[in-house]
């Protein structure tokens, strides 16, 4: 299940429209769990673990306000957006469902998660990367990976048509307001 999770500052404005900032849905299951983020809607759909069954969050706003100025938030989809959907190592595009990310100082050798250190990667190429360096894996980089601004993800990310996002996310993003002449 590739669902997003919409993301609201805890003023219930989106960190960002465009993209429109959003989570994995795993992972705002986990940060309701954690009480760092108040649930605002939820999908139909229905997941379960041995001891909780509760719906896909849709819509989650964060409990302490995150200040918007500085840096853009170290998530999954903006690695994605910064390298524009391309495997790093092949570079071909894909979706962001058939992406994953891949340490290029793998963790395991003090390798740390940040955006100096983690590429999008394809799956074959991430497995055949395994726990190497790329140099090691006779593999070579179409870029380092490096801290893009706001600026840059704006410009990068796919515009979503209001139709391809859920009805729950449109009050947040304000497409169906009407504007003043």
């Amino acid at each position: 299940m590739a669902i997003q999770t919409l993301v609201l500052n805890s003023d219930f404005r989106p960190l960002s429209c465009n993209p429109p900032s959003s989570w994995h849905w795993k992972d705002a299951v986990t940060a309701i769990i954690l009480n760092r983020v108040s649930l605002v809607a939820e999908y139909d759909q229905v997941v379960r673990s041995p001891s909780v069954t509760m719906r896909v969050p849709s819509v989650v706003a964060l409990k302490q306000y995150q200040r918007l100025d500085g840096w853009p938030a170290f998530t999954r989809f903006n690695i994605y957006c910064r390298d524009k959907w391309l495997c790093q190592y092949c570079g071909r595009r894909f979706s962001s469902d058939a992406l994953t990310f891949d340490h290029v100082q793998p963790r395991s050798r003090g390798g740390k998660s940040s955006w100096e250190n983690i590429v999008a990667a394809c799956a074959p190429c991430n497995h055949r990367k395994a726990n190497r360096t790329p140099s090691e894996a006779g593999m070579k980089l179409l870029r380092p990976p490096y801290t893009p601004t706001r600026r840059e993800l704006v410009m990068a990310a796919p515009r979503y048509p209001q139709s391809d996002v859920h009805h729950s996310w449109l009050d947040f993003l304000y497409w169906d307001s009407e504007l003043e002449s």
